[in-house]
């Protein structure tokens, strides 16, 4: 089974986004219905394999967390009626972060609910109002600044799964070089230049002003510099710039190396992002929804349950289907895959953005962001 890519819609995006947040630009926030409430309660049954394991209070912000799980093979397929066909926008096929979505389609999970799934490249920007117009049905990102921004506007688009955080033993995230007296513990940050290939509406925001600030440091009193994805490395080595977020596997190049410090990454138990609902989903077909959701936690429990690098032939399989270098991906530890999104984590994400200076207008409420209801049905979990 093939994951079939598209590369569409670019030009009609950038059209689409200005007409739509010019027309919903007129409404309050605080006046506008929530265009993506249920039309009417859905039934939520148990579902055999998924106990109360499966589930979390979303409050429960504690560092070891476990994330929720259910047996291997759960929650169970249960087949549309009809197929339907559904696209799901992702800005790359090649990050481990997107392994369940890729082993979904290939693993024929998302058939056995009777979906048709396409996975199409396309950058955040050009994907949002796609999915807000409900020409894409879900989108593979984050609540960057983007999408706050566009539900904001007027943008039908929630926040219906997570994805992952970060193993303890990872070190994804800002790295200093040092100065001379300077420790891990003591490095005065404020002034300092910060090379970046993601730009301050990103959901990194969030983690890397948590970082800054036990620095004295901040997103209002640092120096960023956007590089290429090639460049964030060179720059840190060679004085170009003077800290940097490095990603795996790039980071295991400096680790152990006494002249860097690792100041801080992704909050442990907290995903940052997952899959974007759009109209199409939330309200005109939620029971699509809801399958594609239970298959794509299904193939986390069967899949990406634990530590899923010990196990040597799924790391091929992995990293032939990533379509990347195996000992790379053998490099970094395994992803902890989780579907669940906690409380608040929009709040903080947005508290970021307006420090960045990229947030507009009012914050939105955590219940025109986040929908949690499609994947906790998934679960059977009843509120």
């Amino acid at each position: 089974m093939h994951t079939r890519i598209r590369t569409r819609f670019s030009t009609l995006a950038v059209l689409m986004a200005g007409a739509l947040l010019t027309s919903a630009g007129c409404a309050k926030e605080d006046d506008a219905p929530d265009s993506a409430a249920p039309t009417k309660p859905r039934t939520v049954e148990a579902v055999p394999g998924c106990g109360k394991a499966s589930w979390t209070d979303p409050s429960d912000l504690t560092k070891d967390r476990a994330p929720s799980r259910c047996a291997k093979g759960a929650p169970a397929p249960r087949p549309l009626p009809k197929e339907r066909s559904l696209t799901i926008a992702t800005g790359t096929l090649s990050a481990e972060y997107v392994a369940p979505l890729q082993m979904a389609v290939e693993k024929g999970e998302f058939k056995k609910e009777g979906l048709d799934v396409d996975l199409k490249v396309l950058p955040t920007p050009d994907a949002l109002p796609l999915l807000a117009k409900g020409d894409i049905d879900a989108q593979w990102a984050a609540p960057e600044a983007a999408v706050m921004n566009g539900i904001t506007g007027g943008f039908t688009i929630k926040w219906a799964a997570g994805n992952f955080s970060p193993d303890p033993k990872s070190k994804s995230g800002l790295w200093v070089k040092l100065k001379k007296g300077e420790s891990a513990g003591h490095v005065p940050m404020a002034g300092r230049k910060l090379g970046t290939m993601i730009g301050k509406g990103s959901v990194i925001s969030y983690p890397m002003g948590k970082a800054l600030k036990k620095h004295g440091g901040g997103l209002d009193k640092i120096q960023f510099q956007q590089l290429g994805s090639a460049d964030v490395l060179t720059a840190l080595q060679n004085g170009g710039t003077d800290s940097a977020w490095l990603l795996d596997p790039v980071w295991r190049k400096v680790d152990g190396d006494k002249r860097y410090a690792f100041l801080g990454g992704q909050p442990r138990g907290e995903p940052l992002g997952g899959l974007l609902f759009g109209p199409n989903l939330l309200t005109e077909d939620p029971d699509a929804g809801v399958a594609l959701l239970r298959a794509y936690i299904r193939t986390v429990n069967t899949y990406f349950a634990g530590d899923y690098k010990a196990d040597k032939a799924f790391v091929t399989e992995l990293a032939k289907l990533l379509k990347t270098d195996e000992a790379v991906l053998r490099s970094t530890p395994s992803l902890r895959m989780d579907w669940e999104i906690r409380a608040g984590t929009t709040d903080r994400l947005q508290a970021a953005y307006e420090a960045a200076g990229v947030a507009e207008g009012k914050r939105v409420p955590e219940g025109k962001a986040v929908d949690r209801r499609l994947y906790e049905e998934a679960v059977g979990h009843r509120r």
